[in-house]
């Protein structure tokens, strides 16, 4: 699926390793239960390990290394002269990162407003979620095999922000937090709620791979090495940031 996003990327980008402090958790008050986005980590097998070992290019796609660890081979040590090749397909083979930065305000979810012009004192507004929203993201540019791309992204985003992220998030109606603002008389209060995401930038290798059987002998080959640059916004979740401005309008 292809998104253009990359034009809501151009306010509120920050370093990955601070969180703002305008930005709060709403894991305990949020309305919605979000699932968990567990990252893909996959442990490769014994013989998924071996035969990793063996290929000339590095793999880290975790559809391959699950089809690695659904394998059973086992060449018989007397199979003198036994050899075949049996193509796998061409796939993505591995991501590497280069950019990864945070849009705090990626997407505006709701704004509240209090009007305090009639009054005397200070008034005090809060966050109020007043309608569910989702929020989605996804890549930059149609790309092959796009689900395990997304899936080692979001394992290097993940990594290199310590956040918890989805593809897909979601805030619902009524998510309340109790931080107050000051309205002061005269004025008009109004407090804008944004969801926050991750730009993920890199390159993506893709390559055919084999599986090559010679004798007892087994081993990976790749062949037809190519790299795609790629981008993508993946969405914080259970997070929220907040901007507050007063007028008298």
């Amino acid at each position: 699926m292809l998104f253009s996003l990359l034009a809501q990327a151009d306010t509120a980008a920050a370093s990955p390793s601070r969180i703002p402090n305008s930005v709060v958790s709403i894991s305990k008050e949020n309305t919605y239960p979000n699932s968990a986005q567990d990252l893909p980590y996959l442990e490769p097998s014994k013989l998924a390990k071996s035969m990793l070992k063996t290929s000339n290019v590095s793999i880290a796609n975790p559809d391959l290394i699950r089809i690695l660890n659904e394998s059973v081979i086992n060449p018989s040590k007397l199979a003198i002269g036994y050899r075949a090749r049996i193509f796998l397909g061409q796939w993505p083979l591995s991501y590497q990162s280069t950019e990864t930065t945070v849009n705090w305000e990626y997407q505006q979810i709701n704004l509240n407003r209090l009007d305090n012009r009639g009054g005397k004192t200070m008034a005090q507004l809060r966050y109020q979620q007043q309608a569910h929203k989702r929020i989605t993201g996804g890549l930059t540019a149609e790309i092959p095999n796009s689900d395990a791309v997304k899936k080692m992204m979001l394992i290097a985003a993940g990594e290199k922000t310590k956040l918890p992220l989805s593809f897909q998030t979601n805030v619902g109606a009524g998510t309340r937090k109790s931080n107050v603002y000051n309205i002061s008389p005269k004025q008009v209060g109004y407090l804008s709620s944004y969801a926050p995401a991750v730009n993920e930038r890199g390159r993506v290798t893709y390559g055919e791979v084999y599986i090559v059987l010679k004798g007892s002998k087994r081993k990976l080959e790749v062949q037809n090495v190519t790299q795609q640059g790629i981008g993508a916004w993946i969405p914080v979740q259970e997070h929220v940031s907040f901007r507050f401005h007063s007028s008298n309008m």
